[in-house]
C-alpha cells in the first residue's frame, strides 16, 4: 500500500533537508570533466603498477580476473547512477545510505571511505615516486613525495573549474597513451609492422591457469581494485552543471571505457611479457616497451604512469575532500572542514584529507619495498566496504521508491537481482583477501575498525541530534 500524501510530504522534506545540508558548492563541472575525474581516479596504480601483483596471482588468467572485476563493478555503477539522478550531492553513497538505510550507515560509510582515501593518495605518491627510479635510482624516494604532495594539494585549492581542467588534460595523456599501446600492442602481437610476438606467452609458462582457479579469484581482488574509484563521479554530482543527466552518463562512459582498458590491455601485456618476467620493480606496461627493445618509449610510457599516478592522487583528494566535507556539514566532524572559501572550495578539508601524504612519505624511508602493497591493502577494505553498503542502500532505494510508486531513472536491470549478485561478490572478494600476501591486513584490521566505529558512533548520538533516514 502507498503511503499517504502527508507521509509522502514528510519524507520529501527530510530528503531535502538532509540534501540541502551540502549547498554551497559550485556547479560548473562539465560532462566531459566528470568522466575524466572519473577515469583519473581509477586508471593509476590498479592498472599500472597493482596489475603486477594480479599477474603473480593468476598468470596470464588475469584477464578472466578482470573481466570478473568487471562484471561486479556494472551493478556498482546501475546503482549510484540511479541514486546520484534522484540526489545529486556531494556527499554521495554516504549520503544516500544516511537516507535510505540508517544514519549510521552514512556516518561509517563516509568516515572509513574518507580515511580510507587519504591513504589511497598517499599510495599514488608512493607509486609516482617508484616510476622515478627509472630516471633518478638515487634520489631518496620521500624527496619525490614531497614534491608531488605540494603539487596535488596545489591544484585541489583553485577554483573547480580550474581542477577539473587540469584533470581533463592530465587524464587525456593517459586516455591517448592507452589507446597507443592498444594498437601498438596488437600490431607486436599479430606481427603488423614488427616481429610477431605471437601467442606462446599465454600457455607457455605453466599454462593459462598456472595457479589454477584460485589464482583467478584471488586475482579479482586487484581487478576489482582497479574499478575503484567510479565513485568519484558520483561525487561530483555535488558540482555538476546538469548533475541528473551528466553523472549517469559520466558513470557509464568511465566503465565502459575501463572495461576496455583493462582487459584489452592486460591480454596484451601478458601475451607480450612472459608474466613470470613481471614484477613489482616497475609497470608491467613499461616492461612491455623493455621487453620490444624500444628504450626511449619505455621511458615515454613511464611519464605517462607517472602522470596517471599524479592525476589519480588529484582526483581522489578531491573526493576525499568531498566526504570530510559531508561528514562536517552532516556534524560528524568539527565545522571548519565544512567551510567553504570565495571559490566554493573546501580548503580545510582538502589539506585535512591531503595528510595520507605524510605518513606516505615518512614510512617510504623504512619500508621501500612493501608499503605499497600495505597501503593497497588498507585503501581496499574502505573502497570494498562502501560498494558493499551502496548495493545495500541501492535495494532500499528502489524499495523506497516502489512503495510509493514513484518514478526515478532506472540504468540497470528491473527488479533486486543485479544488486543482490553484486552484493554477494563483493561479500565474497572481501572475504577472499584473507589468503592474499600482504592483504591479511585489511580483515584483520578493518573489522575492529567498524567495532569501534560503531561504539564511537552511539557515544555521538546520544549527546547530538539527528536527521532520520528515509528509511526508518
Amino acid at each position: 500500500m502507498s503511503e499517504l500524501p502527508s507521509e509522502m510530504a514528510v519524507e520529501d522534506s527530510r530528503a531535502a533537508t538532509i540534501v540541502a545540508r551540502e549547498s554551497g558548492l559550485e556547479r560548473s563541472l562539465r560532462p566531459a570533466q566528470l568522466a575524466m575525474l572519473g577515469l583519473g581516479s581509477t586508471i593509476g596504480t590498479g592498472l599500472f603498477l597493482g596489475s603486477a601483483i594480479a599477474v603473480k596471482l593468476a598468470g596470464p588468467a588475469v584477464i578472466l580476473s578482470f573481466v570478473a572485476g568487471a562484471l561486479i563493478a556494472l551493478p556498482m555503477m546501475w546503482a549510484l547512477a540511479e541514486m546520484a539522478a534522484a540526489h545529486p550531492t556531494a556527499g554521495s553513497f554516504g549520503l544516500y545510505a544516511e537516507m535510505y538505510l540508517h544514519p549510521w550507515a552514512g556516518f561509517a560509510i563516509r568516515l572509513t571511505y574518507w580515511l580510507c582515501m587519504m591513504v589511497v593518495v598517499g599510495s599514488e605518491v608512493v607509486a609516482a615516486s617508484i616510476y622515478c627510479k627509472l630516471w633518478s635510482a638515487k634520489t631518496p624516494a620521500w624527496v619525490w613525495i614531497a614534491l608531488f604532495s605540494v603539487l596535488i594539494l596545489y591544484v585541489n585549492t583553485i577554483h573547480i573549474g580550474n581542477l577539473g581542467t587540469f584533470e581533463y588534460w592530465l587524464s587525456l595523456v593517459k586516455v591517448v597513451t592507452i589507446l597507443a599501446f592498444l594498437v601498438l600492442g596488437s600490431a607486436w602481437l599479430f606481427g603488423i609492422g614488427f616481429p610477431k610476438v605471437g601467442f606462446a606467452n599465454y600457455t607457455a609458462y605453466g599454462g593459462f591457469l598456472p595457479h589454477g582457479w584460485s589464482g583467478v579469484g584471488l586475482g579479482v581482488i586487484l581487478g576489482l581494485f582497479s574499478f575503484f574509484g567510479i565513485e568519484v563521479v558520483g561525487s561530483t554530482a555535488g558540482e555538476a552543471a546538469n548533475p541528473k543527466e551528466a553523472v549517469p552518463k559520466a558513470l557509464r562512459s568511465t566503465v565502459a571505457t575501463l572495461i576496455l582498458f583493462y582487459v584489452a590491455g592486460l591480454a596484451l601485456v601478458v601475451g607480450i611479457v612472459p608474466w613470470k618476467q613481471i614484477d613489482m620493480g616497475a609497470s608491467p606496461f613499461v616492461r612491455v616497451f623493455q621487453t620490444v627493445g624500444i628504450p626511449a618509449a619505455s621511458h615515454i610510457m613511464n611519464f605517462v604512469v607517472l602522470t596517471a599516478a599524479l592525476s589519480s592522487a588529484v582526483a581522489n583528494l578531491y573526493f576525499a575532500a568531498r566526504l570530510a566535507f559531508s561528514l562536517a556539514r552532516a556534524g560528524y566532524l568539527t565545522r571548519t572542514l565544512g567551510r567553504l572559501n570565495k571559490k566554493g572550495m573546501p580548503i580545510v578539508a582538502v589539506l585535512v584529507s591531503g595528510a595520507g601524504m605524510v605518513p606516505a612519505m615518512v614510512l617510504s624511508k623504512f619500508f621501500p619495498d612493501s608499503l605499497f602493497v600495505s597501503m593497497i591493502a588498507v585503501s581496499t577494505f574502505g573502497a570494498l566496504f562502501a560498494w558493499l553498503m551502496t548495493l545495500v542502500t541501492h535495494l532500499a532505494f528502489r524499495r523506497h521508491h516502489h512503495r510509493q510508486a514513484r518514478p526515478y531513472l532506472r540504468f540497470g536491470p528491473a527488479g533486486p537481482w543485479a544488486s543482490l549478485a553484486g552484493l554477494l561478490a563483493v561479500l565474497a572478494v572481501m572475504l577472499s583477501t584473507w589468503w592474499v600476501p600482504g592483504f591479511r591486513i585489511m580483515l584483520g584490521a578493518g573489522v575492529p575498525w567498524l567495532a569501534l566505529l560503531t561504539v564511537c558512533y552511539f557515544v555521538w548520538r546520544r549527546n547530538y541530534p539527528r536527521t532520520p533516514g528515509l528509511g526508518e
